[in-house]
Formats: structure tokens, sequence, C-alpha cells
């Protein structure tokens, strides 16, 4: 029997590709997706603020024209009805769902400095509750939600085989110049590295992967030039593999990439 996956925030960058990855790997994926536009900053390259305001149509025709099974949808993660629509929506579609990818965020750059920029003339806000908000229910409460509503389900049919991997940043020191961020991937990292202990007498694995500077559009020159940066593609490939067979013993980790 085929998988069936749900990837979050997969109209573009790290999530889409993943989508398309899992897709050639023969997993039916279900496509989350939230249009917004982002707070003007005239630091950040044109096509950063394409990609957020686009919907998931590319995505899904790229993997259904190679053969896939695809489908997406369009909702807000903080909404707390969120996570069992799209496994309603999902199990309809495709059947259980047996592996969880969550990579949207909420992300806003926030600091308890008083700067305006940061050192690469990207804006930052300072730590206020709507900035600390938008990740929060997001990165942590929505990447929580998502978890309980998959392993319930997996528990109630007496399932065996299952994945989830979190995206992540920042790390156990901090995400100066991003600190609320920092802090909400935190809480994910926890959520998602306690799945792996609760879940795992029950064929569930959970780890988390935690990239370099990856071009997601938001990459300016001055980025550029301080980091090599990876593509989306390049961790996509990790987390299709830790979504794989051949990842069954790999549980509980962060896998760190350059």
């Amino acid at each position: 029997m085929p998988h069936t996956a749900i990837v979050t925030g997969a109209n573009q960058g790290i999530g889409a590709a993943t989508a398309r990855a899992l897709a050639a790997q023969g997993v039916d994926v279900l496509i989350t997706f939230l249009r917004y536009a982002p707070a003007p900053d005239a630091s950040l390259p044109d096509r950063y603020f394409t990609s957020r305001e686009t919907g998931a149509d590319a995505v899904v025709e790229a993997i259904t024209e190679a053969g896939g099974r695809a489908h997406a949808l369009e909702i807000d993660l903080t909404d707390v009805g969120a996570p069992a629509l799209l496994f309603d929506t999902a199990e309809e579609l495709f059947g259980p769902v047996d592996v969880l990818v969550n990579n949207a965020s909420g992300w806003v750059q926030d600091t308890f400095l008083a700067n305006e920029t940061d050192q690469f003339g990207r804006v930052q806000r300072a730590v206020t509750p709507q900035t600390f908000d938008a990740q929060f229910a997001v990165d942590a409460r929505a990447g929580a939600l998502l978890i309980a509503e998959f392993a319930r389900r997996h528990l109630a049919r007496g399932g065996n085989w299952g994945r989830i991997v979190g995206l992540t940043s920042g790390g156990p020191d901090g995400f100066p110049g991003e600190v609320s961020y920092g802090a909400a991937k935190a809480a994910l990292d926890s959520y998602t590295l306690s799945a792996a202990a609760e879940l795992a007498p029950h064929g569930v694995t959970a780890n988390l992967v935690k990239p370099g500077v990856t071009d997601t559009g938001w990459v300016n020159e001055a980025v550029r030039a301080e980091f090599p940066v990876a593509r989306p593609e390049e961790v996509a490939s990790v987390v299709a593999f830790l979504c794989s067979a051949g990842a069954d013993r790999v549980t509980g980790n962060i896998v760190r990439l350059r």
C-alpha cells in the first residue's frame, strides 16, 4: 500500500521540493499552503515576495505530470481545527497518513536590540506579542497539534510504520537576530524528539532537519557573499530519506546540514 504524506508550507522552497521528492518515491502527498503578502523589505529579492503570494498549483502539476499523486489545500495552520481537517482530507483522497513533514513557518525576524536592520540589511522588528504569536502559533503550536493528530490516528488504527520530520533552525544557544523564530523552533524540536521516544514502540520515527542557509527566495547578495547557499532540493533529499524505509533505524536526531 502506498504511503500518504502531509507536507506543510509546500507551495515553495523546501516544502515544495520535499513534496516533489516524496512523490518521486511513490508517496501520495497532501500539500498545505497559505498565501500572504510579507512586510516590505527592500533588501530582499523580488522573488521572495512573489513566492509567498503564489499558490501550489505548479507543485501539484509537476508531481502529477511525473506520474505521482498530490493535492493542495490552502489553510491557516493557526486555526486549531486545521490538523483534523488536513488528516480527514488526506485520508479521503489517499488513505491513512503515515508521513508528516512539519515545514511551515510563521517567520518574522525580531530582536531584543534597537537596530532597524541586521548585518545583511534585512529589516528587523522588536520582540512584541505579535511577533511571538505569529511564530509560536505556526512553528510550535501547529507542529505539536499535527503530531498529536498523527499519533492519535496512528494508534487508533494500530499502525506499525510512520515518519515525522520537522524543519528546524537556531539551536540550544539561541538565534540572535531571529529570537522568536529560534525559540519557536526549539519548541518544535522538543515536541518532535518527545514523539520519537513515545511513538517508537508503534513503529514511528521522528527526526528534525536543520538546514544551513538555503535559497528559498530570501537570500540577498550580502548573505550569499557570507555563507555557502544550499538549494531546496538538497535539503529535501535528506527529508525524503528520513521518510523512507531506508531510515527505519534513524530516530530522535537533529540532522544538521551545512
